[in-house]
């Protein structure tokens, strides 16, 4: 039996304060962006594309269209707002910096607010990290900052078989220093960017490149509270290289990195405000 007041599970209710703290989130976020140059766009709610940005299809919600096709309610707004711009707005547009204030929805009931941002044709990471910090600051809100590189994860796996992606997403510490090998003892205590120097020398190159990307999207943030995380790794579709989440208390505010879509490098995050509402309102 549903009672009347009941809301299904995973869905969001906002009202007075919550409300009000939540509007303050949005309004904040978009003065800084409109303020630096960046337009809004808001992206269909049902789409035939989410499976491009989902690594597990299973937590799409699926629905037809009036001629029987499948597509599901939009699961992730980073490559449909990439595409769209690209392949359907192309002609009348040559705007690279967009943001977007809209929820996303999972199965089977998932529903989550986000502030968004995407910005076309950049390979600076720094450019759209230093928004995020900013607009966290006008919140006086302080996250840390961790810094990690998803090719760290993937190179490692290729040069030892002992090793499974799986190593890195339950982040198995004691498999890695099972190796016993200096350097990658060293890359799993790597926190802060005054160390790398020390690794720099002793890591192969292809691990020495990736460490170097990290230390200088570091030098290019305007945030003291950051740490290095090169054994992190995320199952993303798009982020595949330089990734940051900001995080307070083990709760994630905000996420983003750099990504490819077809031919195009572009840099991005997004802000979970339902987890910085509810931090906000305690």
């Amino acid at each position: 039996m549903i009672l009347e007041h009941e809301i299904p599970y995973g869905t969001k209710l906002y009202f007075g304060e919550s409300a009000k703290i939540k509007r303050n989130i949005e309004n904040i976020a978009s003065d800084i962006l409109y303020a630096n140059g960046f337009e809004e766009i808001v992206t269909p709610i049902f789409s035939y594309h989410q499976h491009l940005s989902i690594a597990n299809e299973r937590e799409l919600v699926r629905v037809n269209d009036v001629q029987n096709n499948n597509m599901s309610l939009r699961a992730d707004s980073t490559i449909d707002v990439v595409r769209i711009i690209d392949k359907r707005l192309g002609q009348n547009t040559e705007h690279k910096k967009w943001f977007y204030i809209q929820p996303v929805f999972r199965y089977p009931s998932i529903e989550q607010y986000q502030v968004g941002v995407e910005f076309m044709d950049e390979k600076s990471l720094s450019s759209v990290m230093n928004l995020a910090v900013d607009i966290f600051h006008k919140l006086k809100v302080k996250p840390l900052i961790q810094v990690s590189n998803m090719r760290i994860p993937i190179l490692l796996t290729a040069m030892f078989d002992e090793l499974t992606i799986d190593d890195f997403r339950h982040i198995n510490i004691e498999k890695f220093l099972n190796l016993k090998i200096d350097w990658i003892d060293k890359l799993v205590y790597l926190q802060h960017v005054e160390q790398v120097n020390e690794l720099l020398v002793i890591v192969p190159q292809e691990i020495k490149n990736e460490l170097l990307k990290m230390k200088e999207l570091c030098t290019e943030m305007s945030c003291d509270n950051s740490v290095l995380a090169p054994m992190y790794y995320a199952e993303m579709l798009y982020y595949d290289e330089l990734f940051f989440r900001c995080i307070e208390n083990n709760e994630v505010y905000a996420r983003g990195g750099r990504y490819k879509n077809s031919e195009t490098t572009s840099v991005g995050f997004a802000i979970y405000t339902d987890t910085l509402c509810e931090a906000l309102t305690k």
